[in-house]
């Protein structure tokens, strides 16, 4: 079996990020997460990539400032190469309506999850292009639901950098595909992970009864839809912005 290369997950240490560095390492690809804060969850997903056999790395990078991005990208170039980003990093910024929103809240949250994604795929870019002597690879961007929805009322500061992540990937889609370059991005809804702590009492459960298929997602199901866009099952596909919301 050839080496398929170096599989990385920004916000690598949790929920979706983890789930699909676990399946990835299952694929038989080399795994690297960034992590900026949780080292020992962090840790926990490389221990469990590892006993299954499996090569991982967690690396301290935060993708809101660029050196210590730069720093990751580095540790992962002495890993294996390059072939698969997950730009999954990204804060909430916490639940407010606008009229309530400081600019510090609103500046931290398009600093990780636009100009850190940007930042992630330029040096995926660099290091995947046949143009710059690569092999070419595949970029996940996960979105979200709520760049569709909105979600008035409670974070339309971080659906506005979901619609942000939407538009750099179909257009960057396009600049990179005869580079050999796919970029798609997953867009969730409501799934059981820390982000939705944060909602206020009662509203997970008005949630859950407005999505057509009953329940929430789950980690695990997410990182199926990753892991089959970065996979030769969709060699054809890019520039897609694929719903995994339950029907909402």
């Amino acid at each position: 079996m050839s080496d398929p290369g170096v599989f990385l997950v920004t916000g690598g240490s949790r929920g979706i990020g983890a789930a699909t560095a676990v399946l990835a390492a299952r694929k038989g690809y080399a795994v690297a997460i960034f992590f900026r804060e949780r080292e020992d969850a962090a840790d926990k997903v490389v221990a469990e990539i590892t006993a299954a056999g499996g090569r991982a790395l967690a690396l301290r990078a935060d993708v809101a400032d660029e050196a210590s991005l730069m720093r990751g990208f580095e540790a992962v170039d002495s890993f294996g190469k390059l072939s698969v980003l997950v730009n999954n990093a990204g804060i909430s910024g916490g639940v407010s309506r606008v009229e309530d929103l400081s600019a510090a809240t609103i500046e931290a949250v398009c600093r990780t999850n636009i100009v850190g994604a940007f930042l992630a795929a330029r040096e995926a870019v660099r290091r995947m292009s046949t143009r710059r002597g690569g092999s070419g690879g595949s970029i996940i961007n996960i979105s979200s639901g709520a760049s569709v929805l909105g979600t008035p009322n409670t974070w339309i500061h971080y659906a506005a950098t979901k619609g942000a992540m939407d538009t750099m990937t179909i257009g960057l889609s396009k600049e990179v595909a005869a580079e050999g370059i796919r970029v798609n991005a997953v867009r969730p809804g409501i799934i059981a992970t820390e982000i939705h702590a944060a909602r206020a009492p009662g509203q997970l459960e008005q949630l859950q009864k407005a999505i057509p298929m009953g329940r929430f997602g789950t980690p695990d199901e997410v990182a199926d839809v990753v892991l089959w866009l970065a996979s030769s099952a969709s060699t054809y596909v890019t520039g897609a912005l694929l719903d995994a919301r339950g029907g909402l």
